[in-house]
């Protein structure tokens, strides 16, 4: 089984990742990584802020990965907001049966009662070098988008609005 964790920048995607790997022992992939070590390999010119560039640029590596991995029944968990919405267009029905995808959303209300949590947590995981990009506008404004992107596309999303309590989605835990 493969799970695709989605979602905007500060939404815990590697937290979540982190306690699959703990609770089931499955790895992950963040693709994070994968995209800091083309670039500072020197094999794109790319540059972590070229966003829109970088789902083109990942996602076909991302996406054999994945068919590699249900090829050889390996589980994995792959993470991060280079997960293109059609994402399934990319699969057949065999792969297809074989994902769960969830993407985290924060909603407006949620970010204009917590932003000084969403900040405080951002580094709960992996270390953020520079979070000066990180403001109650841009965390809205890709939240935002990410919710619309998710209804147009019929992707499965969990909308945090409240309280943060992100488990482990129903749809992938072992049967």
């Amino acid at each position: 089984m493969v799970f695709l964790i989605a979602g905007a920048s500060h939404t815990g995607k590697t937290a979540l990742a982190q306690k699959i790997l703990e609770d089931y022992g499955y790895p992950y992939l963040s693709i994070d990584h994968l995209k800091m070590g083309l670039i500072r390999s020197g094999y794109t010119n790319l540059t972590p802020e070229d966003d829109g560039k970088l789902v083109g640029y990942l996602w076909p590596v991302v996406r054999e990965m994945v068919k590699t991995a249900i090829e050889n029944q390996q589980n994995l968990v792959v993470e991060g907001c280079y997960i293109p919405f059609d994402w399934a267009a990319d699969f057949g029905a065999c792969y297809r049966k074989e994902i769960r995808y969830i993407c985290l959303v924060m909603s407006q209300a949620y970010i204009d009662a917590h932003f000084d949590d969403i900040r405080k947590y951002a580094d709960v995981i992996e270390k953020r070098l520079d979070d000066s990009a990180c403001t109650p506008q841009s965390v809205m404004e890709e939240n935002r988008m990410n919710l619309e992107l998710c209804q147009k596309y019929g992707c499965e999303y969990l909308l945090i609005d409240s309280i943060y309590d992100v488990k482990i989605p129903v749809s992938f835990k072992k049967k």
